[in-house]
């Protein structure tokens, strides 16, 4: 695309490209502009194009969603590394979609069933699945148009779904070589099995919490034979089919093989020897139940123990007998009652704090239950993924993650993939009626005939994510996007779905194409509120991110979140910070009004070194050195690190220092205006490329106005800023121009603080005299007069305060400014209470009675104070020493 010259259509329906409205109003430019880039295709990919490649796919929200905070984090962070390498001419591709979300959805539409008074069993399931696809069509999805609020460029006429024929194609391509290989399987094992949802859980999705329960410890057997076995679940006891000791443990060698009366039952259970057990924990004993517990399973296999379900699919217990039909925490109380009655109860602690898994979706405690599942078989699948870290084909950034995602991959037990749901992508594997299993692919014919039948179980949701950097781009069909565009080069992603999904992807890309799926990996942190504390709806501190873009912009809002990221740090948050970064865009739309109100422009060279005076040459030497600054952040994923650098130059350098030392220059005007004008427009027209991607909307509007070309999304990335006559392999710099305008702020800023000390207002004018012979700063004397609020001495001028800073010295005449008298009271009555206040800090802290007694917390804050007062004591004094003499 190129770039032509033409009016700005965000500038107002009167202004010219040099004009602005008086103030930047965020909901009148946002919309519009953004409509304007999707109908322009700015942020579509062409896979012909001979641009080199940048692909990054979008962590795929689930279409139950909304936009959360958590979004506008991560979302942030991926466009700017788009938006920037579009500007420096990759064909850049951020990949939409969305997650079919299985368990969140199927009780999304479930809970709009039970208010017509009917289940899914009513519908039935191919009427269920139905009724899923029309709620997605009417209600799923709200999040793209909100994605679109935050300025995200997405390629939207590539958006996919995981549930889409593309993907569900994929889905089964996938599932068929996994099978034909041997790396899927069915088989019967413990899983986390929710009552709630009826479904497996994978081990990921199982949120750990302390809760309060309790340690029974009861008696097994009878006389000589008893043994006290403890148990948080009492209610398992009735599917118990042995008793574990360690084979060293004398207290138990007589029981060893020994059969025990198992209480409340017409059984008797074996007692057997398996070195799992530790006989230093408890009483030494287990009770083992292997259909409800993982560890007690892997010691039936050993000893080939017979398993019992007590429990239901809903956690109701299906033992014949008293407790038949209870639920599981009702029969747990009334198995305690019995064996109470029975005398078997030892010992009760209540509560027992202990870590308890619940459904990371419904919040449900989670029953370990015997189950017939799909599995992928991950040795081999896990190593490749480790492997491709340990030998530099994938980076993780920040690298001390590196050893966590070792710690993971290494140690990866088999993964369950099947989940007993209606809406997801059915295990495409038919059931013969003689026991037969044929697993079909998207080009296969599946088996007809009497008793043949599909499974009923889906496929866990982070199958079909797990190959979205390869399904989203055609795969398996050999697609030009493919070719061009797989590996991505990046994925931006939280540290939380280094398990859930990374890995997945890892394992898949490295399957199924034979190359990792990416090049790079970048983890970044949580948003939590401004006490950095956990956001949940039950702390009451969870925001809604479109509140404050409607208040604010959503500019700001960006702003402020990358400016929180730190790589693989959480990010707090607050809305005080939200409105700093709104104050910080209205301060770059008012620099760029005065920009050009006072002629900016952006034609022609740069104007000679010799021509420029030492502050134009010094702006011209930060922004290079910014310039620098923030391509290095970016190619390490410091966020937080180039946020700080462009705030910085924008606002304190560029706006504070070189538009206020340039006001008088333009008041002046000639050739020296000129000069500073096309400097000052060189310099926004680079600021605002480099804050583009961070804050498109407000760059967008002042970018095209300021130049008056198509867009900042297509312009191109800044370069260091060359200077005919004086370049430079990193560009113009000129250290003697920087070192001059700093001895320039340190004498304004030294004067500031003396006028601030003795109590004069911002705007009040007092006479002075500048003596600045002997440095570089003569040139400088209108600028510093105009900042400083200094007038020129009068033939009656009497200084009264003097102040040597840098080689000069500015004397004062304060007269006529401030009350001196009335000034040193004021400073003597600080002066005492900071005096007293050193005495009695000084006094607790050489107390060594109270230092034996208070907290560390309270001596420090002792001593915090006596710091303050010591400080405050220095600065008063000095405060007096300069005020004039009586």
């Amino acid at each position: 695309m190129t770039e032509t010259p033409q009016q700005s259509p965000t500038s107002g329906p009167n202004s010219s490209p040099t004009e602005l409205p008086t103030q930047y109003a965020p909901a009148d430019v946002e919309g519009p502009l953004y409509e304007r880039w999707v109908e322009r295709g700015y942020f579509e990919a062409d896979a012909k194009s001979e641009k080199p490649p940048y692909t990054i796919v979008i962590p795929p929200p689930n279409v139950t969603g909304s936009l959360h905070l958590g979004h506008a984090f991560e979302h942030t962070l991926i466009d700017a590394l788009t938006r920037r390498k579009r500007m420096q001419g990759y064909e850049a591709l951020w990949q939409p979609g969305m997650d079919h979300a299985g368990i969140a959805t199927q009780n999304v539409v479930e809970r709009e069933l039970a208010k017509e008074g009917k289940s899914r069993h009513d519908l039935g399931r191919e009427a269920f699945v139905e009724r899923v696809w029309d709620w997605k069509a009417e209600s799923g999805g709200q999040i793209a148009g909100q994605m679109r609020r935050l300025g995200e460029g997405l390629a939207w006429s590539r958006d996919r779904f995981t549930m889409d024929e593309g993907l569900s194609k994929a889905v089964q391509t996938v599932f068929k070589k996994m099978y034909d290989d041997g790396l899927i399987y069915r088989a019967e094992r413990i899983i986390n099995w929710c009552p709630r949802c009826l479904t497996a859980i994978s081990d990921i999705e199982v949120d750990y919490q302390d809760d309060d329960g309790e340690l029974v410890s009861m008696k097994y057997g009878e006389g000589e034979d008893t043994i006290v076995v403890a148990t948080t679940r009492a209610e398992t006891m009735l599917g118990d089919t042995a008793v574990a000791v360690h084979p060293d443990d004398e207290r138990y060698a007589h029981l060893i093989g020994k059969q025990i009366k198992l209480p409340l039952t017409d059984r008797t259970i074996p007692v057997v020897a398996d070195t799992h057990v530790d006989p230093e924990f408890g009483t030494g004993a287990v009770k083992v139940t292997p259909a409800h517990d993982p560890n007690d399973f892997a010691i039936g296999q050993r000893h080939d123990l017979e398993t019992i379900q007590v429990m239901d699919e809903r956690g109701v217990i299906i033992t014949s007998g008293p407790f038949e039909g209870l639920d599981r925490f009702e029969a747990r109380s009334a198995i305690v009652a019995a064996l109470r009655a029975e005398g078997r109860i030892v010992a009760e602690k209540r509560p027992y704090v202990h870590s308890v898994g619940h459904c990371s979706r419904c919040k449900t405690t989670l029953e370990p239950r015997l189950s017939m599942q799909w599995w992928v078989k991950v040795e081999t699948l896990a190593k490749a993924a480790g492997d491709a870290v340990r030998d530099g084909r994938v980076t993780i950034h920040p690298a001390d993650m590196t050893q966590r995602y070792f710690d993971w991959v290494d140690n990866l037990n088999d993964w369950c993939i099947s989940r007993q749901l209606w809406w997801g992508h059915r295990i495409p594997v038919w059931h013969g009626p003689d026991g037969q299993m044929v697993c079909v692919g998207p080009d296969d014919e599946a088996p007809t005939g009497e008793g043949w039948h599909q499974d009923t179980d889906v496929l866990d949701t982070w199958f079909s994510s797990g190959l979205w950097p390869f399904s989203t781009l055609g795969w398996p069909d050999k697609t030009e996007s493919l070719e061009k565009f797989y590996p991505n080069s990046v994925l931006v992603t939280g540290y939380d779905l280094m398990f859930f999904w990374v890995a997945r992807m890892m394992m898949f890309g490295l399957y199924a194409m034979d190359d990792v799926p990416f090049r790079t990996i970048a983890f970044h942190g949580m948003v939590r509120d401004e006490n950095g504390k956990k956001m949940s709806k039950s702390f009451g501190n969870v925001v809604n991110p479109l509140d404050w873009m409607d208040k604010y912009g959503s500019d700001a809002l960006r702003f402020t979140l990358a400016r929180g990221a730190n790589p693989g740090v959480d990010v707090p948050i607050g809305e005080d910070w939200v409105q700093a970064s709104r104050n910080f865009a209205n301060k770059i739309w008012n620099a760029t009004r005065f920009a050009l109100m006072n002629g900016a422009t952006v034609e022609g060279p740069l104007p000679d070194p010799s021509e420029m005076s030492a502050t134009d040459r010094w702006i011209l030497s930060r922004l290079n050195a910014t310039v620098a600054d923030v391509d290095a952040y970016y190619e390490d994923y410091q966020f937080a690190k180039l946020s700080d650098a462009l705030y910085h130059f924008a606002w304190d350098e560029v706006f504070d220092w070189y538009v206020e030392l340039s006001k008088t220059t333009f008041m002046a005007g000639g050739e020296g205006a000129k000069v500073s004008a096309r400097v000052l427009g060189e310099v926004l027209d680079v600021m605002l490329r480099l804050l583009h991607p961070i804050m498109p909307f407000v760059t967008e509007a002042l970018w095209t106005t300021l130049t008056g070309k198509e867009s900042v999304v297509i312009a191109d990335w800044p370069a260091t800023v060359l200077v005919s006559g004086a370049d430079a392999p990193g560009g113009f710099r000129d250290p003697a121009a920087e070192k001059e305008i700093e001895t320039v702020q340190q004498v304004v800023t030294e004067v500031r603080r003396f006028r601030s000390d003795q109590g004069l207002q911002p705007g009040q004018r007092v006479p002075a005299q500048l003596d600045l012979a002997g440095t570089a700063l003569a040139a400088h004397e209108a600028a510093m007069r105009s900042l400083l609020r200094l007038q020129p001495a009068g033939d009656d001028f009497t200084a009264t305060a003097s102040l040597p800073v840098a080689g000069a010295t500015v004397a004062l005449d304060l007269s006529g400014a401030i009350d001196i008298e009335a000034e040193r009271k004021r400073l003597a009555k600080d002066l005492a209470a900071a005096e007293k206040e050193k005495a009695q800090t000084t006094a607790k802290l050489g107390n060594e009675a109270f230092l034996a007694k208070a907290p560390e917390k309270v001596v420090d804050k002792i001593r915090t104070r006596l710091e303050a007062a010591e400080a405050d004591i220095v600065r008063i004094t000095a405060q007096l020493e300069r005020l004039p003499k009586a």
